[in-house]
């Protein structure tokens, strides 16, 4: 499991590289974009070379790139899926030309609207920034369920990935805090393996590739997305422990979205719990084993 952060790619990708050292990082996740503007952000050759430098130079393995919390491919309006369209495209884009391991994508809302058809106009944007691009996976989020949101059911991830066309480059992103806060018990190793039967019976382990790992302010089956910090929330010490160390995540990039103590993000010190959390949940799978 690659274990690392969200963190700011201000001044540069290869400043995100920077900062996830710091955080003795193995995986980093960054938005492309300022999250504020639909404006693209377009790296120049020098800024690439740079960050693959940097990476190569480092301990990073995995880089994601989150679009950002403006697009909503499911909406109603057409200039907002214009927008979304070429603001994934754009993050496609770089991701490939960073050698990213993907694009993770929140599917968007249908609000009050009809569920299948949002389903269905998120299904074509998200098609079609696949057509328009190459060479970078695209994974697909799942989510609290608050405000009409796509993706909270393991039903509807796999309606989204139908819908865009069952691209090869089409994954998930599993995120701890969106699982409990929609409903899914995932606080013991028996809850959590039901849950991940689940997601490979109607999405297929296959397309399983990233994770997030948040802890949540509000209880199960809220549908509140409010992440806490790590070992800190609804979750607990013993329920990210759980998380952690569940088999089919082995070698899957998981990144934190904390705000941490100063409320700058993920720390070096949450990584390090993360780390001995998962180890902590590892030998307690080892010692229920024999």
């Amino acid at each position: 499991m690659l274990i690392g952060a969200h963190v700011s790619p201000a001044g540069g990708p290869a400043k995100a590289v920077a900062r996830g050292i710091e955080r003795g990082a193995q995986a980093i996740q960054i938005f492309n974009q300022n999250p504020r503007a639909w404006k693209p952000r377009v790296y120049s050759g020098e800024e690439i070379a740079a960050f693959r430098e940097a990476m190569a130079a480092s301990d990073v393995d995995a880089l994601l790139i989150h679009a950002v919390y403006l697009l909503n491919c499911a909406s109603d309006d057409e200039t907002i899926r214009a927008n979304s369209l070429r603001s994934l495209i754009a993050s496609l884009q770089a991701g490939a030309a960073l050698g990213a391991h993907a694009v993770v994508l929140h599917p968007g809302s249908a609000k009050t609207g009809d569920v299948d058809e949002a389903i269905a106009r998120a299904g074509v944007v998200i098609g079609e920034a696949l057509a328009q691009t190459e060479g970078c996976a695209l994974h697909l989020e799942n989510t609290a369920g608050s405000g009409g949101t796509l993706g909270r059911s393991f039903e509807e991830l796999a309606a989204l990935l139908e819908a865009a066309g069952g691209d090869r480059r089409l994954g998930v992103c599993l995120d701890s805090c969106h699982l409990l806060a929609s409903g899914f018990e995932i606080r013991s190793e028996e809850a959590l393996s039901s849950v991940v039967d689940r997601c490979a019976q109607l999405v297929g382990l296959e397309r399983l590739g990233s994770l997030h790992l948040n802890d949540s302010q509000a209880p199960l089956g809220s549908n509140v997305d409010r992440h806490a910090n790590v070992g800190a929330g609804e979750l607990g010490e013993d329920g990210c422990a759980v998380f952690l160390s569940e088999p089919r995540f082995d070698d899957l990039p998981l990144v934190l979205e904390t705000q941490g103590p100063q409320h700058s993000g993920p720390t070096g010190e949450e990584l390090a719990l993360t780390r001995a959390l998962r180890e902590r949940g590892l030998a307690s799978r080892r010692g229920a084993g024999a």
